[in-house]
């Protein structure tokens, strides 16, 4: 697959830090799950995540929307603690968008319907309501299957509709939970496309896990390695393939992108 990225987004000044996790630590039960961890998102920046399963990447979303809270640390947006903010407030004040891995729809709701379910609590303007939701339509190409039942699309639409669900809110920041796990090479390559557009039309800050690792990093402007509970590397997809530490806790000696 040619590389999805054209261009990488390569430096991300301190002051334009939109999102940052300081210092967090998380246990269920006796297990330490992150450990001291810290991981900054720049304004406008595509960052990818990777780790072996378990390693904690989904952990890191649920502390970020307001699922789970961490046992020590700070969650910060624009620099302000968001620790005690409920995930409603979080997507409302804070701009949060989530694309979960599996569901986030109603199962028996057309894809209108679902659309509409959502807006109703995001968007008060009716009008503009209407306008988001055509525009969303129009946008993931989802016209001709708007009266479809959720249920019945095949997987990249249903991961069109969750990103266009999660879109609703005008989010400056989204999550994106193994977004290529279990559709097929051209859909992928649609959703690659989708995620650089949202950031280079859309000035959207994104972060996506996903173990496809080739083709998160075709998408990505900077990766960070997760072992044991801490960002170990992070660079550039270019740089973090020649990291000592990244080979030896995730790609070993004979992964290349191509």
């Amino acid at each position: 697959m040619s590389n999805i990225k054209k261009f990488r987004i390569k430096s991300f000044k301190k002051r334009n830090v939109i999102l940052k996790l300081d210092k967090v630590s998380f246990k269920f039960g006796r297990k330490i799950i992150l450990d001291n961890l810290n991981l900054e998102l720049g304004a406008g920046q595509i960052l990818g995540l990777l780790g072996p399963n378990g390693v904690g990447k989904s952990t890191i979303f649920n502390i970020i929307i307001g699922l789970l809270s961490p046992n020590f640390g700070s969650v910060l947006i624009d620099s302000q603690r968001i620790n005690k903010f409920p995930i409603y407030q979080r997507t409302i004040l804070f701009k949060i968008g989530f694309v979960p891995q599996n569901g986030g729809y109603f199962h028996d709701l057309t894809v209108s319907e679902n659309l509409r379910a959502v807006a109703e609590i995001t968007i008060e303007n009716v009008s503009y309501r209407e306008e988001k939701i055509n525009s969303l339509i129009s946008k993931f190409e989802l016209d001709s299957i708007r009266d479809i039942k959720a249920d019945f699309l095949s997987g990249g639409q249903k991961k069109k509709l969750v990103i266009a669900l999660a879109l609703l809110s005008d989010p400056k920041i989204l999550l994106l939970d193994e977004p290529f796990a279990a559709l097929d090479v051209m859909t992928i390559k649609i959703l690659q496309e989708i995620i650089v557009d949202l950031q280079s039309l859309n000035n959207i800050s994104i972060i996506l896990c996903d173990h496809q690792a080739r083709d998160l990093l075709a998408c990505v402007d900077t990766a960070a390695i997760i072992h044991n509970g801490k960002v170990i590397a992070e660079g550039t997809p270019n740089n973090l393939l020649q990291n000592i530490d990244a080979k030896k806790a995730y790609f070993g000696d004979s992964f290349r992108i191509s």
